[in-house]
């Protein structure tokens, strides 16, 4: 595993090449941003989900009538990527299809994963590339714990607020599976106080509905917000009692419960043509 850390007069960012994931977030001043991945709750920081998100039935999936093994979120964030670019305020790292990725998923692809700062701003791209003679589907997504509460606001409510001031239904899932049960909104006039009770039957997940932006954070104070581009489906998540809250945007989810585990059928999965490219992206701002 190697880091490359790029920074400007705002932020500090330090990312991995071990599934070209974020270690570090802090701002000028020195307050640190991101989860600091303590493994007693949860040893995770800034996971990149691929090719799947989420949980297969028996961690497995089907393509073409095939069963491959598949374990929870895919491979891309226990795989080694390689630096392909880096300035002072950019870096971006590539994983191409191996022997050992084509035992798991039968496709030549290109996952490039890049952190750019601008600003008081991070950028969080995924391009996903089909190299492959044929349709490929897949899920992606990003999982960034975020410190809860936030730096300087201890003690105090936080809020995550929609932009589109929306009441997402909600699922929940069991044994890492969506129960498709659409539940009511946790969300009223688009906000929410989270509390750990919340998360005692594991990730909110809202399919649809939460928009394209949010803000998490104390009103009137220390706040992080969020865009997402062609990410439509949001979870929030963290371990009851820990202190950190995961920000998810994804496209794509977990297998239904009780059916299918083929990997084209999982909801809200993309099939991308031959040749074709894919970027998804989520950005957040820091106070600073």
């Amino acid at each position: 595993m190697s880091l490359i850390r790029i920074g400007n007069d705002h932020l500090t960012v330090e990312v991995s090449s071990l599934g070209a994931e974020m270690q570090s977030l802090s701002s000028h001043d020195g307050r640190s941003w991101l989860w600091n991945g303590d493994a007693a709750f949860w040893g995770g920081r800034s996971p990149v989900l691929f090719p799947i998100v989420g949980r297969a039935p028996d961690d497995t999936i089907s393509i073409d009538g095939v069963a491959y093994p598949m374990a929870q979120h895919g491979f891309a964030r226990r795989n080694e990527f390689i630096a392909a670019a880096s300035t002072p305020t950019m870096c971006r790292y590539v994983l191409k299809a191996s022997d050992a990725t084509r035992a798991v998923y039968p496709f030549e692809f290109l996952l490039a994963v890049e952190h750019a700062l601008d600003g008081p701003i991070l950028t969080v791209s995924a391009e996903v590339t089909n190299l492959d003679t044929r349709p490929m589907p897949f899920g992606v997504g990003f999982h960034p714990a975020f410190r809860w509460p936030l730096p300087g606001a201890d003690g105090q409510s936080h809020v995550v607020t929609l932009d589109n001031g929306g009441e997402p239904q909600m699922l929940r899932v069991h044994g890492g599976l969506i129960d498709p049960t659409r539940l009511p909104s946790p969300f009223s006039a688009g906000k929410l106080v989270p509390d750990a009770s919340m998360f005692e039957a594991d990730a909110m997940i809202f399919p649809d509905g939460a928009g394209d932006g949010l803000r998490f954070g104390v009103e009137g104070g220390p706040a992080l917000t969020f865009k997402f581009d062609k990410l439509p489906n949001l979870a929030l998540w963290t371990k009851p009692g820990a202190p950190f809250l995961c920000v998810e945007p994804w496209h794509g989810m977990a297998a239904i419960a009780g059916g299918s585990n083929a990997l084209a059928e999982r909801p809200s999965t993309t099939t991308l043509q031959p040749g074709k490219t894919a970027r998804y992206a989520f950005s957040v701002e820091i106070p600073v």
